[in-house]
């Protein structure tokens, strides 16, 4: 049954599998948080078997990553459309199809043009199953739904590596890193089957149609700036990675235009230009883009640097980044406790001095340790960089999102999380370029690994000073969002 916006305002029962519902869509959520990790881990045990050059670990996670931002601005919209219930296991079954296209990739190309897949039926799965909740759950239990977020996403985080370095060095049936993707059938499958059975149908009565030119210009605005930022390096910067990083920016600028005089003409567009005439909202968007460029791109370079340079396990590569996932939960949990309402913009600020702190003591750790550095030298200054991630994250979507207005967040919302996921893809391009650039220069791994830290100790400071822009708090009740 077919329950539209209109019918939905007057029902007065909650929807009976509600809770039921919500797993489905939690297990929908570790299955895309668990594929956004398990490449940083096993890249290099992929590039090992698979060949190709050092720009196949960084399109391991870009692809994923630059596909679902892309998606992301999108996905909401095909469940207003087509039905909320009928995208998520579409999504699903996409998600689950392409993940054993990953398990049996025969090249590199083929596993990296997997991974774009990947990312775009992860783009349609995971938005129909927030509008989902809101749909399903009466005011009074809708916290504690979204509250059921945080504790499986923080599990997520901190088993997600671990979990992938334990399947790579178990080999199972001899299936070496493949079992990261192929673990994904199972899931998929009985997430799929799990929603057709207990998740509502529900589709808007008035949505309009999607803005298919708008979706055409900003992937190819973001590829043109992706694509030689991470192949440029290879062959040697010619002229035409520079022009196309320029046409990216032309590209960026003929969306925003075209968006403009679509929303002037009364069309719906992707993104609400009026939202980039708000300085709060468009200095978030640039301070999320250097936080969490430099979030994943630390991450997919500490991976390398522990098993390549340290000669890890890509078990104990998991395991020595397990204090930072660790400290970004006591940072979480330090937010939710109170500091969050309390502290509001401040709080984001003293994350990112936290994780700056704690990005410094892991250089000079590395710079004194030398090559005989251990894990248990790494963790303190790991878990104050997770303790900081943690501080920064919480109150981030709603502090910004305290900067446009009601009618508006819709858009704003699906805008900052297609940006986090750009500067996932970003971050990866720039700092591992950086990184494989400095040990083509016969740099060591520990001297190549400090620079990248330091690099990054500038994108949080850099994210500091853009956080006078925000809104000092969020909107009253909005904590959690």
């Amino acid at each position: 049954m077919t329950v539209t916006a209109s019918a939905a305002t007057t029902e007065t029962q909650p929807y009976r599998w509600r809770w039921v519902a919500l797993f489905v869509i939690l297990a929908a959520e570790v299955m895309d948080l668990l594929d956004a990790l398990v490449t940083t881990i096993a890249a290099p045990t992929i590039q090992k078997e698979l060949g190709g050059s050092d720009s196949i670990v960084q399109w391991l996670g870009a692809g994923y990553t630059l596909a679902m931002a892309v998606g992301l601005i999108t996905g909401g919209r095909l469940g207003d459309l087509f039905g909320r219930k009928r995208m998520f296991v579409i999504g699903a079954l996409g998600f689950t199809a392409a993940s054993l296209l990953c398990g049996v990739a025969m090249s590199p190309e083929m596993l990296i043009g997997s991974r774009v897949l990947q990312g775009l039926f992860g783009a349609v799965m995971l938005p129909q199953g927030l509008g989902l909740i809101k749909e399903m759950f009466p005011p009074q239990d809708l916290g504690k739904a979204f509250g059921m977020f945080g504790p499986v996403m923080t599990i997520s985080s901190v088993g997600g590596p671990v979990l992938a370095g334990w399947l790579v060095d178990a080999d199972f049936f001899g299936t070496g890193w493949r079992m990261i993707f192929l673990i994904n059938l199972p899931l998929g499958l009985a997430a799929a089957l799990a929603g057709m059975r207990f998740l509502p149908e529900y589709r808007l009565s008035n949505a309009t149609r999607l803005d298919l030119v708008g979706v055409f210009l900003v992937s190819l605005a973001s590829f043109l700036l992706i694509y030689p930022l991470i192949q440029g390096r290879e062959l040697g910067w010619p002229v035409w990675t520079f022009v196309s990083m320029a046409a990216s920016i032309v590209m960026f600028a003929i969306f925003a235009r075209y968006e403009s005089r679509r929303a002037r003409s009364g069309k719906d567009p992707l993104v609400t230009p009026g939202l980039f005439r708000k300085r709060a909202f468009t200095g978030g968007l640039v301070a999320g883009l250097a936080f969490f460029s430099g979030m994943m791109g630390l991450g997919l370079v500490f991976n390398l640097y522990t098993q390549l340079g340290l000669g890890f396990t890509p078990l104990e590569a998991g395991l020595t980044g397990l204090p930072q996932a660790l400290g970004g939960v006591v940072g979480f949990g330090l937010a939710m406790s109170g500091l969050q309402e309390k502290l509001g913009r401040g709080l984001l600020q003293i994350g990112t001095v936290v994780m700056a702190a704690g990005a410094a003591a892991l250089a000079l750790t590395i710079h004194l340790a030398g090559v005989d550095v251990s894990g248990w030298q790494l963790a303190p200054s790991l878990a104050f960089v997770g303790i900081g991630m943690g501080l920064t994250m919480a109150p981030f979507f709603d502090i910004v999102l305290a900067g446009v207005e009601p009618h508006e967040s819709g858009s704003a919302s699906g805008t900052l999380t297609a940006i986090q996921q750009l500067g996932g893809a970003l971050g990866t391009a720039v700092l591992g370029t950086l990184f494989f650039n400095l040990l083509a220069r016969q740099w060591s791994f520990g001297s190549s690994m400090q620079v990248t830290v330091w690099v990054e100790v500038g994108l949080l400071v850099l994210t500091f000073a853009l956080a006078y822009l925000l809104p000092r708090k969020a909107r009253p009740g909005e904590s959690g969002h």
